[in-house]
């Protein structure tokens, strides 16, 4: 906040009675005066005796001169200037650093901004920008590391320091299946695309291959209940049947896909 003096000095009519400086004790009557600390002061006396010192000029800011304060510190009116700009700040916006230097909305964000972590410029208050684990880009700067497009508002990953747009990071870093090359899901320990052929043969295979389970009695199913066991889950033996055919498969390879069970005719038939 600055706040401005404007001048302070009075006039007076001649009159009969003594209305003397405080510190010269020359008559004002007919002339300027200033008050200060509730004193009469002649201008000169002010000037020389009682005037503040301009921080910017170190010159005395006479009884006439418009002045400016802030945070006790005062200038002239014309001497109140950006550090680094020299603009005039009397009517603007301003900001005072820690070394005291006065400087405009615009040179102190540039001064004192965050700055880009792509092209190390300001990133000025207001403007298109992107934050992330602590440090920020101008929106245009935040680019993926393989493809250099902006990413804006899409999701990214990152791999270390680098950057990612999402189709960039899949195609670099994700599992490809072994046989068609497309990005796959895991299945028993192995990375199989769901769509390719090659790959359903090779699910098939597997889940005859792994398809071994254990058949337990009164488990929670009720006494005397038959009760199939496969990887976590639990089955009545007489509800343990092919989604598609209703083919019992108790004691019998059977296929896994999703939460269903098929024989393995049934199975090469998805």
């Amino acid at each position: 906040c600055v706040y401005r003096v404007w001048p302070r000095s009075y006039s007076t009519s001649t009159m009969t009675e003594r209305f003397d400086c405080y510190y010269c004790r020359d008559n004002l009557h007919g002339k300027k005066y200033v008050m200060k600390d509730e004193k009469h002061v002649c201008t000169k006396c002010f000037d020389k005796l009682c005037a503040n010192t301009c921080a910017e000029c170190r010159r005395p800011i006479g009884a006439d001169a418009k002045e400016l304060n802030h945070k006790n510190r005062h200038w002239h009116e014309d001497c109140f200037r950006c550090a680094k700009c020299y603009k005039p700040l009397a009517n603007e916006p301003f900001g005072a650093r820690d070394d005291g230097k006065i400087m405009c909305g615009t040179c102190g964000s540039r001064e004192d901004g965050n700055r880009c972590q792509a092209c190390y410029k300001v990133v000025m208050p207001g403007t298109q920008n992107v934050e992330y684990k602590n440090k920020v880009w101008h929106e245009e700067c935040f680019t993926c590391f393989e493809c250099k497009q902006p990413i804006r508002s899409q999701s990214f990953l990152n791999k270390g320091d680098d950057i990612f747009c999402g189709p960039c990071h899949e195609k670099k870093f994700a599992k490809k299946c072994f046989h068609c090359k497309q990005t796959p899901t895991l299945y028993m320990n192995i990375y199989l695309a769901l769509r390719c052929y090659a790959c359903k043969l090779v699910r098939i295979y597997l889940a005859h291959y792994y398809a071994a389970y254990t058949i337990s009695h009164n488990t929670g199913f009720g006494h005397g209940t038959n009760v199939v066991n496969y990887e976590g889950h639990s089955w009545h033996e007489y509800c343990f049947n092919c989604k598609k055919c209703s083919l019992s498969l108790a004691n019998k390879r059977f296929v896994i896909n999703g939460e269903d069970i098929y024989c393995p005719d049934c199975a090469k038939k998805l």
